[in-house]
This record gives structure tokens, sequence and C-alpha cells, in this order.
């Protein structure tokens, strides 16, 4: 049968959900360059080993522990540039990663309510996609600003001093990460004719805030479902939603739902697991470290299979965020808010498809 010339959203959905896509969803990537995905992962570690127990333990602002985590994330960026241009990368990454930060912060400053807090992190979540496809920041992509908006999301509120502490604790961690790498860069596995770096794509304005659109529309429908469901962290339905609708083809945007979902409910149980235990803050960090590394070892292979990792490592991040106070429940909920993520993010992806879109995913099919 020929491909169809005008391929409906129904057609796509049956393609979407024939078992063939399943399948995808669970094959490993033959990927190249793991040196330079362990190292960045490693350099990330090493910023988190260095900074967090210096601003939990000899620091006067414990409380900044889970900014400072945030800040250490930079240093993932970068891994296939070249020397020259490895640094502008990742400090490029590290602006955004303060705007992440600064933008629901002064909302919350300002005295912006929770769910008015909320709307500006729909809004953020297209704008910082935008910003970061744009300049074409690489592994790991921007559900890192994501994560950070949604982290700093505050129901009570903060003081300027509190605002100005955040934004330190980010840029001074990052600046951290930022020397790290300039530290390491010659561990780095530099590219060749017979084995160039792969290239983000450069794509067309109007595609971005086709991508942009769809995201801050999928973050606000999970935002809205998770509340109207009683859920207790709406922002992390918003990051499932995110996660999946950054697949740049509807096949990979189903397999990002099923990969994180099914990877999410595995490093949801590992946490819960170490929650469990009550540990000690300094073994938190420990695991962070590891975890941190682990990710970017594996995630190359199989985006499921580095949610596995990834889990524990926001899980454990939020416990830190949050003084210690939450408890082994915060890994169901996760869960919970990740599949109304994933179920939206194919839904809006779906529904904001554009004729090309299905008819490249009808074309894989032969149908």
């Amino acid at each position: 049968m020929s491909p169809s010339p005008r391929p409906r959203r129904r057609d796509a959905a049956k393609h979407l959900l024939h078992p063939h896509q399943f399948r995808d969803s669970v094959a490993f990537n033959r990927k190249g360059y793991t040196r330079n995905s362990a190292v960045a992962g490693a350099v990330a570690a090493l910023t988190v080993l260095i900074a967090l127990p210096l601003v939990y333990y000899v620091s006067p602002w414990p409380h900044l522990v889970g900014f400072a985590a945030l800040g250490a994330l930079v240093a993932l960026f970068g891994r296939f540039e070249t020397r020259q241009t490895r640094r502008l990368k990742v400090f490029q990454c590290g602006l955004l990663q303060l705007l992440a930060v600064a933008s629901i912060s002064v909302a919350a400053w300002l005295g912006a309510s929770l769910h008015w807090q909320l709307a500006l992190l729909t809004v953020m979540c297209g704008v910082l996609s935008l910003l970061a496809l744009k300049i074409r920041v690489g592994p790991p992509g921007p559900l890192i600003f994501i994560f950070a908006t949604s982290a700093s999301v505050s129901a009570n509120g903060i003081s300027l001093q509190q605002l100005g502490e955040r934004l330190a604790a980010v840029a001074v961690v990052a600046a951290l990460a930022w020397l790290l790498e300039v530290l390491t860069a010659r561990l780095r596995h530099e590219p060749s004719e017979t084995h160039p770096y792969p290239v983000e794509p450069i794509i067309p304005l109007k595609r971005l805030i086709l991508i942009a659109t769809r995201c801050s529309v999928g973050a606000g429908l999970a935002i809205s479902i998770s509340l109207a469901l009683g859920g207790a962290y709406p922002a992390w339905a918003a990051m499932g939603a995110m996660a999946v609708m950054l697949g740049l083809r509807l096949d990979l945007v189903m397999n990002r739902a099923v990969q994180r979902t099914v990877g999410t409910l595995i490093g949801a149980l590992l946490a819960w697991l170490v929650l469990s235990l009550s540990p000690d803050v300094v073994v938190v960090i420990l695991v962070l470290a590891f975890l941190q590394t682990a990710t970017e070892i594996v995630i190359g292979y199989n985006y499921g299979l580095g949610q596995i990792f990834v889990t524990p490592m926001a899980l454990l991040m939020t416990w830190l965020g949050a003084g210690q106070t939450l408890g082994p429940e915060i890994a169901p909920e996760r869960v919970f808010e990740t599949c109304i993520g994933a179920v939206v993010g194919v839904v809006i992806a779906l529904i904001l498809s554009g004729m090309n879109d299905r008819r490249h995913l009808a074309d894989m099919r032969g149908q």
C-alpha cells in the first residue's frame, strides 16, 4: 500500500499505538563518544562533590543546597563542542539556568500566587525551549532549564534577600562547573574527519515557534489536569509533558513517552528505597554524584534507561531543596505526575502536528 498523501491525525494515532512503536522504545542506540558523555557526567558529579558539602556544612546558607545543585547541572552541556566553543556553550547554559531560576523567583518575590507562578512556568517552558534550541545547547537539552524553573516555585513567596541568595548560589556553582570544564577539557575526545561530532540540527524559526507553542500549551494543560486531580507537584506534570514534546518527530514523541514513564517508575522505586532509609545529607550528595555520572553514560543508549537514574537524582535534589522535610511519598507522586505529562505530551504533539510530521510517520510505517 502506498503512503497516504494526506495522513490524518487518527491515522497517526494508529501508527503511534502500533506494536512496532513500542519495540522501538526499548531498542538500544549505537552511540559513539561515550567518553565525552562520561566526562560531562563526571565533571557535574565533581562539581556536586565540591560545592554541595561547602554550601551545606561550611557556609551560613545550608538552605541553598538545592539551588547550588541546579548550578552544577550546567557542566553537562557542551560535550559535542570543540575545545574552542565548549567554554562559550557552558557559559551560555549558565545564563539560561540563571534566567530559569530568576523568572519564577522574581515572581515569587513580587507576591505572585502559586497559580500565577505556575502560569508563568507554562510560558517559560516555551521561552526556554525556544532559546535552548535556537542556540543549539545540545544534550541534555532544554529540560534542565525547565527543571530549574519548576524548582523555583514557592507557594509562600520569598524575600529580596532570598531572591539574591538563590541567584548567587546558582551563579557561583555554575562558575565552578565552567572552571572544572576548562580544567578537564583535555580528557574529552576531540572530533576528527573519521569521527566527527554529532551536529545539532538548525531548526527554522517557524518550526521553533511551533515547538515552543506546543511546549507551553502542553505544560499548561498538564498542570491544569494535575491540579484538578489533586496532584501535589503540578510542575512535575509540566516537565513530563515537556520531555515528551521535545521529540522532534511524532515517533520520537511516542518513544519518549513510553521510555519516560517506564524509566520513571523504576527510578521512583529506587528513590523511595533511598528516602525510606532517612539518609544523611552527605550520603545523598554521594548518591547524586554517582547518579549524575551513570545517567550520562547510559542515556545515549536508551532514554528510558537514563530515566532510571534521572528520576532518583531529581527526587533527591528536590529533597535537598526542601530542607529534607519531604519523605518517600514524593516517589509515587513523581510517577503520577509523569504519567499525566506523558499522555498530555503525546496528545498535544499529535493535535499540533503538521502534515509533514504525519506524512513522515506514515512513510516510516509504509502505510
